[in-house]
């Protein structure tokens, strides 16, 4: 599991459930586990501090690369 945090305020945003090596490029809304903030999974993706962190795709959510920090580890893909 990976914690993407904000990369302005440091504040959690979600847990999410990474499979496979390589960066997060995406975050897939099913594989979101926690969130710790109420955010508003429609259109731009803002932390509280209003710095935007992705964009609503639909069925995923498009990350942008400096705005978001992430701890934890990825989850390998079975061979």
């Amino acid at each position: 599991m990976l914690v993407i945090k904000c990369a302005a305020c440091k504040k959690k945003l979600w847990r999410y459930d990474k499979v496979g090596p390589g960066e997060v490029l995406r975050c897939h809304k099913s594989r979101i586990d926690k969130m710790y903030q109420p955010i508003d999974l429609s259109g731009k993706i803002c932390c509280q501090c209003g710095n935007v962190v992705g964009i609503d795709k639909g069925r995923f959510i498009k990350m942008i690369a400096k705005s978001f920090t992430c701890s934890g580890t990825k989850r390998n893909k079975p061979k």
